[in-house]
């Protein structure tokens, strides 16, 4: 599943490149999702620091799993739902181990979210990152 799954970025990519394309405005844009590979994004940026990639870490995983009725859900019927269960959750690590790695490798900054820091917190420390880029957009 997750060979599978890693396989279908660059598709789903260049479909998140022709959304992102339809709206340029010339200025910084912010994009995130499941889909922005390290290694598909990292080629178009003129640096590296341009890009920070947040991922889950594996309490933070299981937490959200106990807590978050969503988290638990499967979107499919299926006839052993702990098996697609345990598939899916194996898929979804070995997916993020493989993009935090890639970043890694890239020289790009990976920022775990292991549910110490709150929201505001994890935006603030993204926000750090970027500091650079968002003045010169302030200021623009």
């Amino acid at each position: 599943m997750a060979a599978e799954t890693l396989a279908g970025f660059p598709v789903c990519f260049e479909w998140a490149l022709d959304d992102l394309r339809a709206l340029f405005t010339g200025r910084p844009a912010i994009a995130e999702g499941w889909g922005l590979r390290p290694e598909l994004v990292a080629p178009l940026l003129d640096s590296l620091r341009r890009m920070v990639v947040l991922v889950p870490a594996e309490d933070f995983r299981q937490h959200q799993l106990r807590t978050l009725p969503r988290a638990g859900t499967l979107n499919v019927p299926v006839t052993d739902p702990a098996r697609s269960q345990a598939n899916r959750l194996a898929r979804d690590r070995l997916v993020v181990e493989d993009a935090a790695q890639n970043a890694r490798r890239l020289g790009i900054r990976v920022i775990e979210v292991d549910g110490t820091l709150d929201a505001v917190a994890v935006a603030a420390a993204v926000a750090e990152h970027f500091a650079p880029y968002l003045g010169a957009a302030t200021a623009a």
